[in-house]
């Protein structure tokens, strides 16, 4: 779908260029040809001008030559056309004539004329009657006009010299060039034309007789009627390019006719590019996308197969990873359950002193009933014996808290009184703080917090806390700990301690980052306490306190009392 609209938008493109190309070319190369057509008409107008003054100047030499005039005088004309001739080739005009009084011919460049009697010719009576030199022009033997300049003698024998300009080489000139060019006279009769037919013709009755085979048809072969170029004139119902010159003689016009095949052929030349351009776009973008389509085909074809392959091996590292996964899981709860032997392996020493003296007591108890029953004063041995079932039920209570500690939470959650539960904490370790002779302070308000929670769990992140406060007191002149419960949107319990503070704050509740000295701990307590309070919906943070020590708050979501009857 992209491809098709990349090779629509390319056309468009290709359409739009070729249009714009076109109008901007053809105008400008357009422009150009007039400015090329003006240019050319100027330079042919000065040249006919050049030639028209230059042949003006040769009767007014000649007419003051003395040999000609000698030659009138004396009716010896038997050197005075050689002498004509020679002045022909020096000057290069067209023919040299000369006539005596009468009119005949005594002397002239073209031997044929000599004894011709031209007194009625115009030009001849003219110069006689204005004594100057005298333009004249009249039409010739096939359509060619004949240009003359005639001008009487200025000797007493009287005479007329005669010279005629070279324009017809221009029509030669003209005929060279693609554009076909024609000289009017005052009257707008063609007088000089690159086709012979035109001649003593006006421009429209020449352009309308005008045949294909004719100049006309030459210079328009290959052009064709636009209508971005408004033509100037039809030839055969073909346009051309028609400018017009006035030339400073004789209210004398020069026209040319410019084809547009010029124009036609660059303009061409410039789209046939540009289509090239766009083909060659074309043709890569169809390459691309056909080389493209081959890797895709083969490249489907590896990854299918690398896919298939993949698959397989996913399907092996899923199951892999379920395995892992279980076997994370137990590790997990094993974790969990080995850091709360270490603290019960920790906690087996202060019990066993507490032991030992209900052991002890119990020992004296039964010794001393065993010889008051020997004495039959079985009043006083059951006194003893009492002593001694007191004993073994203080006993019991301290095993019975180690036992629910040391096993393994329960998996549905129940409400729990975290009040109770520092109580039973604090009773746990209370031979580890009466040895150690902590300072124990607990805040808590008058109505019961409750949290919906795992007992066991939070009571070994409290025994938790409390063990690392015990530690964090060990080179504290009084040692003290404050257990601080509130509530509010959350259930808070805080653990402050007296200590020097922490460090490394960010890394505290990391696994295996303790601050112990090597073989007091692995650094798993504080990550497995973050563990369970985030598993039970609230959180673990730490901080130093404002003067001194550590604090330690568990946060736990408060269970309400309208939560607690919906549960």
């Amino acid at each position: 779908m992209l491809f098709r609209m990349a090779v629509v938008a390319l056309f468009v493109a290709l359409a739009t260029t070729v249009w714009m190309t076109n109008s901007w070319l053809t105008q400008r190369f357009t422009e150009t040809t007039r400015d090329r057509a003006d240019t050319r008409l100027a330079l042919y107008s000065a040249s006919l001008l050049s030639e028209l003054q230059r042949n003006s100047v040769v009767p007014q030499l000649l007419a003051r030559d003395g040999e000609l005039n000698d030659a009138l005088a004396s009716g010896d004309f038997s050197n005075t056309s050689e002498k004509l001739i020679s002045y022909w080739d020096e000057i290069g005009i067209a023919a040299l004539t000369l006539l005596d009084e009468s009119g005949t011919v005594v002397a002239a460049t073209n031997q044929d004329w000599l004894g011709s009697e031209m007194a009625d010719q115009s030009w001849f009576q003219a110069a006689l009657s204005e004594r100057q030199t005298v333009f004249s022009m009249q039409a010739s033997a096939g359509g060619r006009f004949e240009f003359t300049y005639s001008r009487p003698m200025e000797g007493n024998a009287g005479g007329v010299i005669v010279a005629n300009a070279a324009l017809r080489r221009f029509e030669a000139a003209w005929a060279g060039t693609a554009d076909a060019v024609l000289v009017t006279n005052a009257e707008g009769t063609i007088i000089l034309a690159t086709e012979p037919k035109w001649r003593g013709l006006t421009v429209g009755a020449a352009l309308q007789r005008q045949t294909p085979e004719g100049a006309i048809a030459r210079a328009i072969r290959l052009t064709s009627d636009w209508a971005a170029l408004p033509p100037d004139a039809y030839v055969q119902g073909e346009a051309v390019l028609r400018r017009d010159l006035d030339v400073p003689f004789k209210n004398w016009t020069i026209t040319s006719f410019t084809t547009y095949d010029g124009i036609r052929e660059r303009v061409n030349a410039v789209i046939a590019l540009e289509i090239m351009g766009f083909a060659i776009l074309l043709s890569l973008g169809f390459y691309i996308l056909n080389r493209k389509n081959a890797l895709r085909l083969a490249l489907f074809q590896r990854e299918s197969e690398e896919l298939r392959a993949l698959n397989a091996r996913l399907q092996r590292e899923i199951a892999a990873r379920e395995r892992a996964q279980e076997n994370l899981a137990v590790a997990e709860q094993t974790i969990a359950q080995s850091s709360k032997l270490a603290a019960l392996g920790e906690m087996s020493a202060a019990i066993s002193h507490e032991l030992n003296q209900p052991l002890a007591a119990m020992k004296t108890y039964l010794a001393g009933a065993k010889l008051l029953l020997r004495r039959n004063r079985t009043d006083e041995a059951l006194s003893s014996f009492q002593r001694v079932d007191g004993l073994i039920e203080r006993m019991s209570a301290i095993t019975k808290q180690l036992k629910s500690y040391a096993r393994k939470g329960v998996e549905e959650l129940q409400p729990v009184d975290l009040g109770a539960s520092i109580s039973t904490t604090l009773s746990m370790m209370e031979p580890q703080m009466r040895q150690r002779q902590v300072k124990i302070s607990v805040v808590e308000p008058d109505q019961p917090v409750l949290t919906l929670g795992d007992q066991l769990r939070i009571e070994q992140v409290m025994v938790n806390l409390l063990r690392n406060a015990l530690d964090a007191t060990k080179g504290v002149e009084k040692p003290a700990i404050e257990i601080i419960l509130a509530a509010g949107e959350m259930a808070v319990v805080s653990v402050r301690d007296n200590g020097p503070g922490m460090e490394n704050l960010d890394q505290l509740f990391e696994p295996f980052f303790t601050t112990k000295q090597p073989g007091d701990g692995v650094g798993l307590g504080l990550a497995i306490s973050s563990g369970i309070v985030s598993d039970l919906g609230g959180r673990l943070t730490a901080h130093n306190g404002e003067e001194q020590g550590a604090v330690f708050e568990i946060q736990l979501p408060i269970l309400m009392e309208e939560n607690e009857a919906a549960e």
